[in-house]
């Protein structure tokens, strides 16, 4: 039986049993660009929830458009949330990977593809 207010108004409680403590986090993209003009964050988001769902955090970007693509990544918040037990995606591992390989050295000169074309004829 329910509980009653005045005038015949029942209510009922709802508990809400997603709310686990044990939540996974993830670090991966949420695609913000327009169509056919991609463009990612960089995102801490609960694993379940959607692609372009709400995060918890932004810890950065990532512009596959220019040449070569530009990638900025908060490090330490990264090195953070990952300490915390966030997991991050195939593709934003590749992301730390390569970020953290090119922060020590030079950014290497951009080869169009029609040099690439003449030096293999070349040769």
């Amino acid at each position: 039986m329910l509980p009653e207010f005045g005038h015949g108004f029942k209510f009922v409680v709802f508990t809400n049993s997603r709310k686990d403590s044990s939540t996974v986090l993830m670090i991966r993209l949420a695609r913000v660009g327009a169509r056919k003009q991609p463009y990612y964050r960089v995102v801490v988001i609960e694993k379940d929830r959607a692609r372009n769902g709400r995060s918890v955090e932004v810890v950065g970007t990532y512009n596959p458009r220019t040449s070569p693509a530009s990638v900025d990544l908060k490090l330490e918040r990264i090195e953070y949330w990952k300490g915390k037990g966030a997991q991050p995606s195939d593709r934003v591992a590749k992301l730390l990977h390569s970020s953290s390989s090119s922060a020590g050295q030079p950014a290497a000169p951009a080869v169009s593809a029609s040099e690439k074309k003449g030096a293999s004829t070349a040769a």
